[in-house]
Protein backbone atom coordinates (compact mmCIF):
# COMPACT_ATOMS: atom_id res chain seq x y z
CA UNK A 1 0.00 0.00 0.00
CA UNK A 2 3.19 2.26 0.85
CA UNK A 3 4.14 1.26 -2.84
CA UNK A 4 1.02 2.42 -4.19
CA UNK A 5 0.82 6.22 -1.59
CA UNK A 6 4.20 6.86 -3.57
CA UNK A 7 3.06 6.13 -7.01
CA UNK A 8 -0.50 7.29 -7.16
CA UNK A 9 -1.73 11.14 -6.74
CA UNK A 10 -5.10 10.26 -5.82
CA UNK A 11 -3.88 8.07 -2.89
CA UNK A 12 -1.69 10.59 -1.40
CA UNK A 13 -5.13 13.38 -1.96
CA UNK A 14 -6.99 11.02 -0.11
CA UNK A 15 -4.75 10.49 2.93
CA UNK A 16 -3.33 13.80 3.17
CA UNK A 17 -7.13 14.87 3.46
CA UNK A 18 -8.31 12.67 5.67
CA UNK A 19 -5.06 13.34 7.83
CA UNK A 20 -5.64 16.92 8.00
CA UNK A 21 -9.57 16.20 8.80
CA UNK A 22 -8.89 13.40 11.08
CA UNK A 23 -7.29 16.43 13.09
CA UNK A 24 -9.84 19.58 12.88
CA UNK A 25 -13.05 17.49 12.50
CA UNK A 26 -12.27 16.30 16.15
CA UNK A 27 -10.75 19.47 17.84
CA UNK A 28 -14.08 21.55 16.89
CA UNK A 29 -16.68 18.71 17.56
CA UNK A 30 -15.08 18.82 21.05
CA UNK A 31 -17.20 22.00 21.34
CA UNK A 32 -19.93 21.22 19.37
CA UNK A 33 -20.32 17.87 21.74
CA UNK A 34 -19.82 20.00 25.03
CA UNK A 35 -22.51 22.94 23.72
CA UNK A 36 -25.07 19.90 22.84
CA UNK A 37 -24.91 20.70 19.30
CA UNK A 38 -23.99 16.86 17.53
CA UNK A 39 -27.65 17.80 15.69
CA UNK A 40 -26.76 20.62 14.14
CA UNK A 41 -23.76 18.43 12.05
CA UNK A 42 -26.42 16.59 10.56
CA UNK A 43 -28.75 19.03 9.51
CA UNK A 44 -25.68 21.09 8.07
CA UNK A 45 -24.86 18.13 5.79
CA UNK A 46 -28.16 17.52 4.20
CA UNK A 47 -28.02 21.41 3.61
CA UNK A 48 -24.58 20.73 1.95
CA UNK A 49 -26.08 17.75 0.15
CA UNK A 50 -28.59 20.39 -1.02
CA UNK A 51 -25.65 22.10 -2.58
CA UNK A 52 -23.53 19.72 -4.32
CA UNK A 53 -26.71 17.86 -5.94
CA UNK A 54 -27.11 21.58 -7.39
CA UNK A 55 -23.77 21.68 -8.49
CA UNK A 56 -23.87 18.92 -10.07
CA UNK A 57 -27.59 19.31 -11.71
CA UNK A 58 -25.63 23.04 -12.92
CA UNK A 59 -22.86 21.14 -14.60
CA UNK A 60 -24.81 18.94 -16.25
CA UNK A 61 -27.26 21.29 -17.48
CA UNK A 62 -24.83 24.06 -18.80
CA UNK A 63 -21.36 24.09 -19.78
CA UNK A 64 -20.81 27.45 -18.36
CA UNK A 65 -20.61 25.68 -14.89
CA UNK A 66 -18.87 22.17 -15.47
CA UNK A 67 -15.68 24.29 -14.67
CA UNK A 68 -17.42 24.62 -11.28
CA UNK A 69 -15.89 21.77 -8.58
CA UNK A 70 -19.31 20.89 -6.94
CA UNK A 71 -17.91 21.38 -3.63
CA UNK A 72 -18.08 25.00 -3.89
CA UNK A 73 -21.74 24.70 -4.15
CA UNK A 74 -21.42 22.35 -1.08
CA UNK A 75 -19.77 25.19 0.91
CA UNK A 76 -21.97 27.94 -0.20
CA UNK A 77 -25.12 25.92 0.77
CA UNK A 78 -23.73 25.07 4.13
CA UNK A 79 -23.11 28.33 4.77
CA UNK A 80 -25.63 29.63 4.32
CA UNK A 81 -27.58 26.05 6.80
CA UNK A 82 -25.77 27.82 9.29
CA UNK A 83 -26.97 31.12 8.74
CA UNK A 84 -30.54 29.89 8.55
CA UNK A 85 -30.33 27.91 11.89
CA UNK A 86 -29.06 31.20 13.64
CA UNK A 87 -32.00 33.18 12.46
CA UNK A 88 -34.59 30.52 13.09
CA UNK A 89 -33.11 30.15 16.50
CA UNK A 90 -33.10 33.74 17.16
CA UNK A 91 -37.22 33.28 15.97
CA UNK A 92 -37.92 30.81 18.00
CA UNK A 93 -36.18 31.57 21.24
CA UNK A 94 -38.08 29.07 23.22
CA UNK A 95 -38.22 26.23 21.12
CA UNK A 96 -34.78 26.72 19.56
CA UNK A 97 -34.56 22.74 18.72
CA UNK A 98 -37.10 23.34 16.16
CA UNK A 99 -34.27 25.35 13.70
CA UNK A 100 -32.85 21.68 13.63
CA UNK A 101 -35.04 19.93 11.77
CA UNK A 102 -36.98 22.80 9.76
CA UNK A 103 -33.10 23.06 8.16
CA UNK A 104 -32.42 19.36 7.76
CA UNK A 105 -35.91 18.64 6.12
CA UNK A 106 -35.38 21.48 3.44
CA UNK A 107 -32.01 19.96 2.20
CA UNK A 108 -33.08 16.52 1.80
CA UNK A 109 -36.02 18.30 0.12
CA UNK A 110 -34.18 20.15 -2.14
CA UNK A 111 -32.07 17.55 -2.27
CA UNK A 112 -34.36 14.85 -3.61
CA UNK A 113 -35.83 17.37 -6.05
CA UNK A 114 -32.26 18.50 -7.75
CA UNK A 115 -31.95 14.57 -8.11
CA UNK A 116 -34.87 13.54 -9.66
CA UNK A 117 -33.94 16.74 -12.20
CA UNK A 118 -30.79 14.98 -12.74
CA UNK A 119 -32.94 11.24 -13.66
CA UNK A 120 -31.28 9.60 -10.31
CA UNK A 121 -28.09 8.89 -8.88
CA UNK A 122 -24.67 9.57 -9.98
CA UNK A 123 -21.78 7.83 -8.84
CA UNK A 124 -20.98 11.56 -8.67
CA UNK A 125 -24.02 11.69 -6.28
CA UNK A 126 -22.90 8.52 -4.07
CA UNK A 127 -19.73 9.35 -3.76
CA UNK A 128 -20.33 12.85 -1.92
CA UNK A 129 -22.78 10.53 -0.49
CA UNK A 130 -20.40 8.00 1.64
CA UNK A 131 -16.74 9.11 0.78
CA UNK A 132 -14.47 7.71 -2.11
CA UNK A 133 -10.74 7.44 -2.29
CA UNK A 134 -10.00 8.28 -5.95
CA UNK A 135 -12.10 10.98 -6.34
CA UNK A 136 -10.14 13.17 -4.26
CA UNK A 137 -8.37 15.78 -6.33
CA UNK A 138 -5.79 17.93 -5.50
CA UNK A 139 -7.84 20.93 -6.01
CA UNK A 140 -10.26 19.22 -2.97
CA UNK A 141 -6.92 18.84 -0.83
CA UNK A 142 -6.02 22.42 -1.52
CA UNK A 143 -9.81 23.54 -0.53
CA UNK A 144 -9.67 20.97 2.55
CA UNK A 145 -6.29 22.70 3.92
CA UNK A 146 -7.67 26.50 3.36
CA UNK A 147 -10.38 25.11 5.81
CA UNK A 148 -8.31 23.75 8.06
CA UNK A 149 -6.22 26.58 8.35
CA UNK A 150 -9.41 28.80 8.86
CA UNK A 151 -10.78 26.41 11.42
CA UNK A 152 -7.42 26.58 13.55
CA UNK A 153 -7.27 30.37 13.01
CA UNK A 154 -10.83 30.96 14.72
CA UNK A 155 -9.39 28.03 17.40
CA UNK A 156 -6.65 29.89 18.25
CA UNK A 157 -8.06 33.20 18.37
CA UNK A 158 -11.31 32.34 19.81
CA UNK A 159 -10.21 29.58 21.93
CA UNK A 160 -10.72 31.40 25.82
CA UNK A 161 -14.34 32.93 24.64
CA UNK A 162 -15.44 29.26 23.38
CA UNK A 163 -14.57 27.87 26.56
CA UNK A 164 -16.73 30.41 28.49
CA UNK A 165 -19.31 30.24 25.78
CA UNK A 166 -19.49 26.13 26.20
CA UNK A 167 -19.52 25.93 29.80
CA UNK A 168 -21.40 29.06 30.82
CA UNK A 169 -23.23 31.17 28.33
CA UNK A 170 -24.97 33.89 30.55
CA UNK A 171 -21.90 33.99 32.26
CA UNK A 172 -19.93 35.41 28.97
CA UNK A 173 -22.72 37.59 28.06
CA UNK A 174 -22.79 39.19 31.08
CA UNK A 175 -19.09 39.75 30.96
CA UNK A 176 -19.80 41.80 27.92
CA UNK A 177 -18.23 39.09 25.30
CA UNK A 178 -19.82 39.33 22.11
CA UNK A 179 -21.96 35.89 22.32
CA UNK A 180 -23.27 36.46 19.40
CA UNK A 181 -21.06 37.19 16.46
CA UNK A 182 -18.64 34.64 17.95
CA UNK A 183 -21.75 31.86 17.74
CA UNK A 184 -22.30 33.12 14.87
CA UNK A 185 -18.82 32.45 13.37
CA UNK A 186 -18.63 28.92 15.21
CA UNK A 187 -21.57 27.84 13.00
CA UNK A 188 -19.67 28.68 10.00
CA UNK A 189 -16.58 27.25 11.08
CA UNK A 190 -18.63 23.85 11.25
CA UNK A 191 -20.67 24.74 8.54
CA UNK A 192 -16.97 24.21 6.23
CA UNK A 193 -15.41 21.82 8.70
CA UNK A 194 -18.92 19.54 7.00
CA UNK A 195 -18.61 20.58 3.50
CA UNK A 196 -14.44 20.11 3.93
CA UNK A 197 -15.08 16.12 5.20
CA UNK A 198 -17.56 15.15 3.14
CA UNK A 199 -15.17 14.12 0.62
CA UNK A 200 -13.17 11.55 2.24
CA UNK A 201 -16.05 10.59 4.52
CA UNK A 202 -18.99 11.29 2.68
CA UNK A 203 -22.25 13.98 3.31
CA UNK A 204 -24.32 11.24 5.97
CA UNK A 205 -21.40 10.31 8.04
CA UNK A 206 -19.84 13.24 7.92
CA UNK A 207 -21.00 13.94 11.40
CA UNK A 208 -19.97 11.03 12.95
CA UNK A 209 -16.42 12.01 12.01
CA UNK A 210 -17.16 15.19 14.08
CA UNK A 211 -18.71 13.26 17.52
CA UNK A 212 -17.56 9.92 17.58
CA UNK A 213 -13.88 10.66 18.05
CA UNK A 214 -14.78 13.35 21.05
CA UNK A 215 -17.48 10.46 22.69
CA UNK A 216 -14.08 8.06 23.22
CA UNK A 217 -12.65 11.04 24.42
CA UNK A 218 -14.72 11.86 27.04
CA UNK A 219 -14.85 8.32 28.49
CA UNK A 220 -11.35 9.02 29.41
CA UNK A 221 -9.94 12.29 29.16
CA UNK A 222 -10.13 14.13 32.98
CA UNK A 223 -10.01 17.58 31.23
CA UNK A 224 -10.96 19.91 28.78
CA UNK A 225 -7.97 19.82 26.87
CA UNK A 226 -7.42 15.69 27.72
CA UNK A 227 -10.34 15.33 25.69
CA UNK A 228 -9.25 17.39 22.85
CA UNK A 229 -6.41 15.48 22.75
CA UNK A 230 -7.88 12.01 22.91
CA UNK A 231 -10.33 12.93 20.45
CA UNK A 232 -7.36 14.02 17.90
CA UNK A 233 -6.09 10.45 19.20
CA UNK A 234 -8.71 8.53 17.87
CA UNK A 235 -9.97 10.53 14.86
CA UNK A 236 -6.10 10.17 13.18
CA UNK A 237 -6.43 6.76 14.01
CA UNK A 238 -10.22 5.64 12.51
CA UNK A 239 -9.28 7.86 9.76
CA UNK A 240 -5.65 5.66 8.96
CA UNK A 241 -7.68 2.30 9.61
CA UNK A 242 -10.79 3.02 8.39
CA UNK A 243 -8.72 4.34 4.75
CA UNK A 244 -6.59 1.28 4.62
CA UNK A 245 -9.79 -0.85 5.44
CA UNK A 246 -11.15 0.91 2.53
CA UNK A 247 -8.25 0.87 -0.34
CA UNK A 248 -7.60 -3.07 0.14
CA UNK A 249 -11.62 -3.69 0.41
CA UNK A 250 -12.19 -1.36 -2.89
CA UNK A 251 -15.58 -0.29 -0.38
CA UNK A 252 -16.30 3.98 0.36
CA UNK A 253 -14.28 5.27 2.98
CA UNK A 254 -17.19 6.79 4.47
CA UNK A 255 -18.33 3.86 6.02
CA UNK A 256 -14.74 2.39 7.19
CA UNK A 257 -14.20 5.25 8.83
CA UNK A 258 -17.14 5.38 10.76
CA UNK A 259 -16.74 1.78 11.85
CA UNK A 260 -13.70 2.09 13.12
CA UNK A 261 -15.03 4.79 15.29
CA UNK A 262 -17.56 3.03 16.78
CA UNK A 263 -15.29 0.07 17.26
CA UNK A 264 -12.68 2.50 19.10
CA UNK A 265 -15.61 3.53 21.34
CA UNK A 266 -16.78 0.31 22.07
CA UNK A 267 -12.90 -0.58 23.10
CA UNK A 268 -12.67 2.51 25.41
CA UNK A 269 -16.11 1.84 26.82
CA UNK A 270 -15.11 -2.08 27.79
CA UNK A 271 -11.72 -0.71 29.41
CA UNK A 272 -13.39 1.57 31.36
CA UNK A 273 -15.43 -0.47 32.71
CA UNK A 274 -13.02 -3.44 33.77
CA UNK A 275 -10.61 -0.24 34.93
CA UNK A 276 -13.63 0.32 37.25
CA UNK A 277 -14.11 -3.48 38.31
CA UNK A 278 -10.69 -3.59 38.97
CA UNK A 279 -10.35 -0.56 41.07
CA UNK A 280 -13.67 -2.14 43.45
CA UNK A 281 -11.97 -5.65 43.55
Amino acid sequence: MLDAIVHYEFLQNAFLSGMIIGFFAPLLGVFIVVRRMSLIADALSHVTLAGITGGLLLNQQFVAFSLFNPIYFGIAASVLGSVLIERLRALYKHYEELAIPIIMSCGIGVSAIFISLANGFTTDVMGYLFGTVSAVSRQDLWIIIAIALIVLFFLVLFFKEMFVLSFDEEYAKASGLPAKLIHFLFMVVVALTIAASMRIVGILLVSSMITLPVASAMRLAKGFKGTMIYAVIFGELAVIVGLIFAFYLDIAPGGTIVVTSILILMIVILFKKAVRKEAQQ
